[in-house]
């Protein structure tokens, strides 16, 4: 039987003028690797800030290993390691420094895993942090984050500033961690990561969730109908009342209830010459319910 590990109940936390989130509800799983997507401003740092108790909620809970995020705050930060959205390192010491003195916070006796990650990362640990450049201000703070084998991980925009490189790095570091039974949300904008490491995603607008669906089953089936003439599909669209035609190819997808002989009978009818599925990526997905929200909004 799974163990739920993060739990988050109706929560809400209004800043005002439709700032905030606004009734969250998700669990996930001890093992899993939960992405988190939405545009800037959606919510995704606010719902991160509540787990690690720096915030509390309006209304609703929020709990890590059966633990209030607020009341329980200490001794769940113990067991996370965070990666914030926006790093607050001290400049004035050396890579080094600064993890060697997280290492004595966390009262670690042994720095081997530390040493990895360093390596792992191409990290020049040994220079001062105010004259690093994002991106190795950014292994620093993996590091920090990974380096006690925490049970579960926050990270907020892991690989912002990392080269395609790093950010493949980063994706086989928390494909080994699933493996070892680590439970991790990943809040980012990298479509391509986060369908490489995730097992289910949630996606976040202006505070509220929109979709919340396993990667696998997250993509909707969409198809391209090649006909001999665009009026040909101009028409099979009007017929169907969705999709969009260019030239003599119409693309359509097709909801949970609509059936795809159903969309071959209507293809059928106007001579369509040939049918491809089209394999959605999750930034279209994204985009698809995003839009969704703007006209229902």
């Amino acid at each position: 039987m799974s163990k739920t590990m993060i739990e988050v109940k109706d929560l809400t936390c209004d800043y005002g003028h439709g700032r905030g989130v606004f009734h969250l509800s998700f669990a996930i799983e001890e093992g899993e690797v939960f992405g988190f997507l939405g545009p800037n401003g959606a919510g995704k740092t606010t719902t991160i800030r509540q787990l690690m108790g720096f915030v509390r909620p309006d209304s609703g809970t929020v709990r890590i290993l059966g633990m209030d995020c607020f009341a329980d705050a200490s001794k769940i930060q113990k067991e996370v390691g965070y990666l914030p959205g926006e790093l607050a390192l001290m400049e004035d010491m050396s890579g080094i420094g600064f993890l060697r003195m997280m290492a004595g916070i966390r009262n670690m006796k042994d720095t081997t895993r530390m040493e990895e990650l360093i390596q792992l990362f191409s990290l020049d640990a040994g220079q001062k942090i105010r004259r690093m450049s994002k991106g190795t201000k950014q292994k620093v703070g993996l590091v920090c984050a990974l380096m006690h084998s925490p049970k579960i991980l926050l990270l907020d925009e892991p690989t912002s500033g990392l080269d395609p490189l790093m950010q493949n790095r980063f994706a086989q570091v928390i494909l080994k961690e699933k493996e070892k039974g680590t439970t991790v949300l990943l809040s980012s904008h990298l479509f391509e990561e986060t369908e490489r490491v995730c097992d289910r995603v949630a996606i976040l607008r202006a505070g509220r969730l929109v979709a919340t669906e396993p990667m696998q089953k997250l993509h909707r089936r969409v198809y391209q109908l090649t006909f001999s003439s665009e009026q040909q599909a101009v028409l099979a669209r009007e017929c169907w009342q969705d999709g969009e035609v260019s030239h003599n190819v119409w693309t359509v997808s097709l909801k949970k209830e609509q059936s795809l002989q159903k969309l071959l009978q209507t293809a059928l009818a106007y001579g369509v010459c040939d049918l491809r599925e089209k394999q959605e990526t999750l930034e279209e997905m994204f985009l698809h319910f995003y839009g969704e929200e703007q006209k229902n909004g």
